[in-house]
């Protein structure tokens, strides 16, 4: 399946507005979005330990969420 986890966009910059603009945002959108039905069969972590520390039972639905840190 082709799909991105990350989603990028331009918001309207008013010429009225006193603050430095944002050229780009961005969000996450999980895996589950993209599936429509849980296929019978779905390859799954090998240990539970795996598992647990990924917080799903399938990489499928594995989001590596990673935090943006802007320095203030």
């Amino acid at each position: 399946m082709n799909f991105t986890l990350v989603k990028c966009y331009t918001p309207y910059i008013s010429p009225l507005d006193p603050c430095k603009p944002i050229l780009k945002k961005c969000y996450s959108t999980p895996p589950n979005l993209y599936l429509n039905f849980q296929p019978t069969n779905l390859e799954q972590y090998p240990t539970a330990r795996e598992a647990l520390f990924r917080g799903t039972l399938w990489p499928f639905l594995y989001d590596p969420y990673y935090l943006k840190r802007e320095e203030a």
